[in-house]
């Protein structure tokens, strides 16, 4: 069993640390003896996200937004449609996760239309929220409480029928308002989470890993790791925040 993996635009998306979560479901697949292929898409690449189980979008600035922004519509944001109608696993981390949203407006005033995939938008505002974080997963997304750290000044208001991925315990999650994190649609996971995100959250990673191998083998098979270290590190967190 293998898993192909994307890490679409590592070039411009790739703040905190976040280029360790393609590391991470790596090593976690090979452990256990499964195989991984990894793919980097950079701007311009004339590959194509057809054939991969799972996508991987870092975080970026609004800059780094706006530059990707012609690649984007020159057919890649078609091709980011399909794969999540045809239930591939994505997880999109800040501005990849802003971006599978309807737009991104500035503080300033200045638009960034995006794909629309997610019933979402983003507003910035003049404060950012910045700092340690931890918030609990809808069980739908597996439940598990994750730990991590945000930074961002873009407020995310989901529309009525987009499910958070889970409820803030402490920090601010979407927009500091309404108690909300991320957002969980078909196999889509975004959040704002940078760390990395999965080192220190085995569980949501073995989700992520788990939902690509069920949609491509129709089973998972995952056996248990020792995860004593991933689990300090998560404890660790949650005892500081």
């Amino acid at each position: 069993m293998e898993l192909k993996i994307c890490h679409l635009y590592p070039d411009v998306l790739n703040l905190y640390g976040d280029g360790g979560n393609i590391l991470c479901m790596k090593r976690r697949l090979l452990w256990r003896g499964l195989g991984a292929e990894i793919v980097k898409m950079p701007i311009g690449s004339t590959g194509t996200l057809s054939g991969f189980d799972l996508v991987f979008i870092g975080g970026g600035q609004d800059f780094e937004q706006q530059v990707l922004l012609e690649d984007l519509h020159r057919g890649r944001d078609r091709e980011i449609l399909a794969a999540i109608g045809d239930g591939v696993v994505f997880l999109t981390i800040c501005g990849g996760y802003q971006l599978t949203g309807h737009y991104y407006e500035t503080y300033d005033g200045q638009r960034c239309d995006f794909i629309g995939a997610l019933d979402l938008k983003t507003i910035g505002g003049k404060k950012r929220m910045i700092g340690n974080y931890k918030f609990e997963c809808t069980p739908e997304a597996g439940g598990s409480v994750v730990v991590g750290f945000e930074n961002h000044s873009g407020r995310t208001y989901l529309g009525p029928s987009l499910a958070p991925l889970g409820r803030v315990l402490a920090g601010c999650g979407n927009n500091g308002e309404d108690g909300t994190e991320g957002a969980h649609f078909k196999n889509v996971f975004g959040t704002y989470s940078h760390g990395p995100l999965l080192p220190k959250n085995p569980a949501f990673c073995d989700l992520l890993l788990a939902a690509a191998l069920e949609r491509k083998y129709g089973r998972a098979e995952l056996a248990p790791l020792d995860d004593a270290a991933e689990l300090a590190a998560h404890d660790e967190m949650c005892g500081r925040i």
